[in-house]
């Protein structure tokens, strides 16, 4: 039986088969994914990742470094946050293209990077984000880096909290595979509920490496259907003002 060519490329450029990948490499490798599951879709969006690094996120910069020509090829723009929370901030002006009659793309899905410290000190940026909403054809996805024991930090860090203040759901991927399969799960729920979504990311599952399985059939998602939204749905909006923001997001 003949032996399938392989190359290093292949994390960034395979859309079916099985890659071997690091955790770090599997969050460079996601927004290509959803944006070529959108294109598949029939939907013309484009990426945008920002944040501000610290462990275990202190590689995603210089990832996404490495590969600004598959990312660039896929529309997606990577722009390091001069600090979380202005990071956190341009996000959310990403989910607000659909507002404005001279977009040139139906959405824009970003996805912001932090540790536990950035998470704390953004939390007026997402409230205010989660609050307005996501776009229908964007979404946001939280990338919360924690390190519970204190490894390469100066306090220990449990995001799950902060993030559930500001009522925004969290997803906990167990290994390097479910980071790229809850990573659009993600995607997809922010889309349909309007709310941010958040990927918990510790040490053991960003560091280590496995070989996983990224066919194009692998994640299918299906939105609900016994659940009738509210007049105006649930994404972002204008007008809109905070007690309809906070109606919404407690009630739906």
């Amino acid at each position: 039986m003949a032996v399938p060519a392989v190359s290093l490329d292949d994390k960034y450029l395979l859309e079916d088969g099985r890659i071997f990948v690091t955790g770090t490499q599997a969050l460079v490798r996601l927004p290509m994914v959803q944006r070529w599951r959108d294109r598949a879709a029939g939907l013309d969006t484009a990426g945008f990742v920002t944040g501000y690094r610290g462990s275990p996120l202190g590689g995603i910069d210089s990832a996404f470094g490495q590969a600004r020509r598959f990312a660039e090829a896929n529309d997606i723009r990577f722009m390091a946050g001069l600090n979380e929370d202005i990071a956190a901030t341009a996000v959310l002006g990403t989910q607000q293209i659909n507002l404005l009659e001279k977009a040139n793309k139906e959405g824009v899905f970003s996805m912001w990077y932090g540790k536990g410290p950035g998470v704390d000190r953004s939390g007026d940026a997402f409230r205010h984000g989660n609050l307005a909403g996501s776009a229908p054809h964007g979404g946001v996805l939280l990338l919360a880096g924690d390190d519970h024991t204190c490894k390469s930090s100066t306090t220990s860090h449990q995001s799950e909290y902060a993030l559930m203040d500001a009522m925004i759901p969290v997803l906990n991927p167990a290994g390097v595979q479910e980071i790229l399969d809850f990573g659009l799960y993600g995607w997809a729920l922010s889309r349909y509920s309007g709310c941010w979504a958040a990927l918990k990311l510790i040490a053991e599952t960003v560091d280590s490496s496995a070989s996983i399985d990224v066919g194009r059939d692998r994640i299918v998602i299906r939105a609900p259907l016994d659940f009738d939204k509210p007049a105006g749905g649930l994404n972002i909006r204008w007008p809109d003002t905070p007690q309809e923001q906070e109606r919404r997001l407690h009630n739906h």
